[in-house]
């Protein structure tokens, strides 16, 4: 796996719909989907949910290339929920196979399915969202949507600021990591071969040079804050106001329709 796969945090401009969607709905289309995904009982819910994000996915015109290689590196996580599924789900009746301790049940395969389809697609809604809106635009839909929680003296702003920060510097610290990784290699470094341990040790010469360029780009982007007069979100103005328009009462119309659905299709029974 090569670290460019890794794309969660990076954004795709454009002038699409989703593009132009207030960030608050497109977190609160997102939360929608998600409950749309959890209690999705059968094959007709789940082919719903899936229409749906593929729906997204063409309005949005990232590309389903740039989706596919963002889910490379949690092939190995997708693979160990399917096994544990089918390894350790009992069902009634005779197993599909039995070998030794090994028992495989239908339901087993079922439910692995079924896990490994719903994270796919909850990645890829959550792509979604990063490669659609802003670091800046999230920060402030995340700020105004748990406004209310500012009454309860919760540090709101402070907490939006270190997400849309933490996002925003993924991509950096990456392509930090590649420049670092090149220079090792270029001096004899090898990070591939050997055993486990032998790799652990390997990864010794990136890691110690990768802390300190992130240490010292925190302290480069506290002082510039600092020198910048930033005091936190108190009387603090925006650029850009966020309003509500009639195409963002439209999408959660649709987040709320497809949740309803699903629950329909829950009830009905569908496999």
């Amino acid at each position: 796996m090569a670290l460019k796969d890794i794309t969660l945090g990076q954004f795709f401009p454009g002038k699409t719909l989703l593009h132009r969607l207030d960030p608050r709905a497109k977190i609160l289309l997102l939360i929608c989907y998600i409950v749309a995904l959890f209690t999705a009982k059968n094959l007709a819910a789940y082919a719903l949910a899936f229409g749906f994000l593929a729906v997204a996915v063409v309005i949005s015109r990232v590309g389903l290339k740039a989706l596919l290689r963002g889910m490379k590196p949690v092939v190995f996580i997708v693979i160990f929920t399917a096994l544990l599924n089918i390894l350790y789900t009992t069902g009634q009746g005779e197993p599909l196979v039995a070998f030794w301790v090994v028992r495989i049940y239908w339901e087993g395969l079922r439910t692995a399915f079924f896990m490994v389809i719903r994270i796919l697609m909850l990645i890829s809604c959550t792509f979604l969202l990063t490669y659609t809106t802003s670091p800046i635009l999230l920060t402030d839909a995340l700020e105004s949507l748990l406004g209310p929680l500012k009454k309860l003296r919760v540090p709101v702003h402070e907490l939006a600021m270190m997400m849309s920060i933490a996002l925003r510097f993924i991509p950096t610290l990456i392509e930090e990591t590649d420049k670092i990784m090149s220079a090792q290699k270029a001096r004899g470094a090898d990070f591939e071969s050997g055993n486990l341990v032998q790799k652990a040790k390997a990864l010794i010469p990136l890691l110690v040079p990768l802390f300190v360029s992130a240490f010292r780009r925190a302290d480069e982007l506290a002082t510039a804050m600092e020198c910048r007069c930033y005091h936190g979100g108190e009387g603090r103005t925006r650029m850009r106001q966020l309003r509500y328009q009639l195409r963002d009462y439209l999408a959660l119309a649709v987040g709320l329709a497809l949740c309803t659905a699903v629950w329909l299709l829950n009830s009905l029974g569908v496999f």
